[in-house]
């Protein structure tokens, strides 16, 4: 056993200190957004087995936070396949936080690269400083950067009038880009201005992202039981931190030894070995008695020209129990008096139920974030029973 150490994840230069001695056996790292007081030296869940290199804290974007437990075999195992499925080692650049998995495995991918990461200041993710801190890259070798939907979105905007923006955009080798469903709009008007996107698909649990544009990368294993997403590989994490349910009810052994991650992902696998994700198993609601999953009505609502960033959630509703309902930034399309029926009608050409067919539309200027760059969803749930009914 080894004791476990918290770095404010705002010093940058001291959690890729900690996490290089980590990687080579010493005490495992725990990045936090804000300092935390420590307890007891006693206290157990502070002491983590020896091959724990990193604690990584979950959004908590669908569930309450976990605390999962990386070892530096597995933050190694995932380093490497990434680096088969790019060009080769490279320098990247930091822009989101250190406390999540995607920002940690930038630093993780830099110490195994030897390349020292260049790191995107502020608190507020800007398009000129992300220009600005890009061209701080070294030239000699490739460059990478992760950035999650919303990051992009401004960062395409930006690139339309600003070429600065643009080029800098265009100078990366490779942009991962994942956190959570892309639009297809938004991977258009990358494609367009000549970004090279890959999207990626994982939690804290594979160490990132392990499938990367519907395929899973060397070594990783994929597989659909009843509907949900599980996952193999040398990345898999060793479990949760002080909460043993919780890692037996994510993890499972087959008989043969192999471990498998259960995602909570739906999904499947289409003709042509892609992996397709539809939404999380926890999103499927009982709407009128028909199960309605909100990932599924999201990807129709998106395709609708100005609902490219939209999120749907639950709603409460009298009669049918639950329903869904729209929340999209406020636009000229979005705050149009027939969006809410353009809207069902792209529901029902997606060959969903009528009882998918979203109820309730709410404009916002900005919808709230959490740290790691998703839609707080619980958040938008909360606004929209404050706000009463529609």
């Amino acid at each position: 056993m080894k004791p476990l150490m918290q770095v404010s994840a705002a010093d940058v230069a001291g959690v890729t200190q900690a996490l290089r001695a980590a990687l080579e056996g010493g005490p495992a790292v725990w990045p936090v957004a804000h300092a935390e007081r420590h307890p007891p030296a006693e206290e157990p869940a502070w002491v983590v087995e020896d091959r724990v290199a990193l604690v990584v804290e979950t959004s908590g974007s669908t569930d309450a936070p976990k605390r999962v437990l990386l070892s530096a075999d597995a933050l190694r195992a995932s380093a490497a396949a990434t680096e088969a499925a790019l060009s080769g080692p490279g320098q990247w650049l930091l822009t989101l936080p250190a406390h999540y998995i995607a920002g940690a495995q930038v630093l993780v991918r830099s110490i195994v690269a030897g390349t020292e990461p260049v790191v995107l200041e502020g608190e507020h993710f800007d398009p000129a400083a992300f220009a600005e801190a890009s061209a701080r890259l070294d030239r000699r070798f490739p460059r990478y950067t992760s950035l999650v939907p919303v990051q992009l979105s401004r960062l395409v905007e930006a690139a339309r009038t600003d070429r600065t923006v643009a080029a800098a955009l265009h100078a990366f080798d490779r942009i991962l880009l994942g956190g959570q469903a892309a639009s297809p709009s938004l991977i258009l008007a990358a494609d367009t201005l000549g970004v090279r996107i890959t999207r990626t698909y994982g939690s804290s649990e594979t160490a990132g992202g392990c499938v990367y544009d519907g395929r899973a990368l060397d070594g990783v294993g994929l597989r659909i039981v009843d509907g949900s997403v599980e996952l193999t590989g040398p990345m898999l994490a060793d479990g949760y931190l002080g909460d043993p349910d919780r890692t037996a009810g994510a993890f499972t052994t087959d008989a043969d030894g192999t471990r498998w991650y259960r995602t909570g992902d739906l999904g499947e696998v289409t003709h042509d070995g892609t992996l397709r994700i539809r939404g999380r198993a926890d999103d499927v609601i009982i709407s009128g008695g028909v199960k309605v999953s909100l990932g599924d009505v999201e990807r129709a609502v998106r395709a609708v020209p100005g609902f490219g960033d939209a999120i749907v959630v639950r709603v409460r509703d009298p009669e049918w129990g639950e329903r869904a309902a729209v929340v999209a930034v406020r636009t000229d399309a979005a705050a149009a008096s027939d969006a809410l029926s353009t809207l069902a009608a792209a529901t029902d050409a997606a060959g969903l139920t009528p009882a998918a067919r979203p109820v309730r539309l709410e404009l916002v200027d900005r919808p709230p974030l959490l740290a790691s760059g998703k839609p707080d969803r619980r958040a938008l749930e909360a606004l929209l029973r404050a706000a009463g009914p529609a």
